[in-house]
């Protein structure tokens, strides 16, 4: 019997018992494994961290573990680089776009009210959600803790809250996107970047009332769905400004 210690940092510790969480303990192991395995055996998806620490120096997840060694996890830090140290994925994203697992359906459709680039269908399977989020560069929005130790996936974030408006919040903190907020940019149906168009263009579909009360229009082009600033404005941009405020 083998024994290493380890300590998880900040957000890390959302996956652990709470006997183990902001604190180094000891984890005893008979045959010998990879960083890798011994951290998602402890509950904690790789997808969720970027920087681990034996000894004091930086390892890749295939490094085998010995006995005593100290470890230390760290998670992905979005919003910032860490110099002269081994990254265990491609650089982090910039400007981030998601994909949403079939249980976030209303988290889509806020974070689309926002401007931010969701894909979701509420019939994807596991696997097409594994193949766009590599394919298209996007980042994994899930609540599912096993999607998240796949092997292939390299960007992906684990929601923590079940409120949805503490949800919103949540994601914008963690992939730093204060900045690229521009709500009301994008079709909430289809994640589609709207167009402005004229009034005259679309004022054989419009209902009367508002025909008679409003000027200005957008358009997805994909979906061909029509937007304008109805009754409902005010409530959703309060929303907003509450997210803004809680970010």
């Amino acid at each position: 019997m083998h024994t290493i210690y380890i300590r998880f940092y900040e957000e890390l510790n959302d996956f652990l018992p709470e006997e183990k969480r902001k604190k180094r303990f000891d984890h005893r192991y008979i045959d010998r494994t990879s960083v890798k395995d011994l951290i998602e055996s402890l509950g904690v998806p790789h997808t969720e961290v970027d920087l681990i620490l034996v000894n004091g120096t930086s390892v890749g997840f295939n490094h085998l573990i010995h006995d005593k060694e100290d470890i230390s996890v760290y998670p992905v830090f979005e919003s910032f680089d860490i110099k002269d140290a081994q990254h265990l994925r491609a650089e982090p994203l910039r400007k981030p776009k998601f994909i949403a697992d079939v249980h976030l359906g209303k988290l889509t459709r806020y974070l689309r009210m926002l401007g931010l680039d969701v894909y979701y269908r509420n019939d994807i399977t596991d696997i097409e959600i594994v193949k766009t989020s590599i394919r298209e560069n996007r980042a994994i929005l899930t609540m599912d803790r096993g999607l998240l130790k796949r092997n292939e996936i390299y960007h992906a974030y684990w929601i923590r809250n079940s409120d949805l408006e503490k949800q919103v919040v949540e994601v914008v903190k963690r992939f730093q996107l204060q900045n690229q907020i521009k709500e009301f940019t994008r079709c909430l149906e289809c994640n589609t970047p709207l167009k402005m168009i004229s009034k005259e263009n679309v004022e054989n579909r419009l209902p009367q009332k508002v025909k008679e009360n409003q000027d200005e229009f957008c358009i997805c082009e994909v979906c061909d769905k029509i937007y304008w600033q109805g009754t409902h404005i005010n409530r959703m941009s309060s929303l907003v400004e509450r997210i803004k405020n809680d970010v």
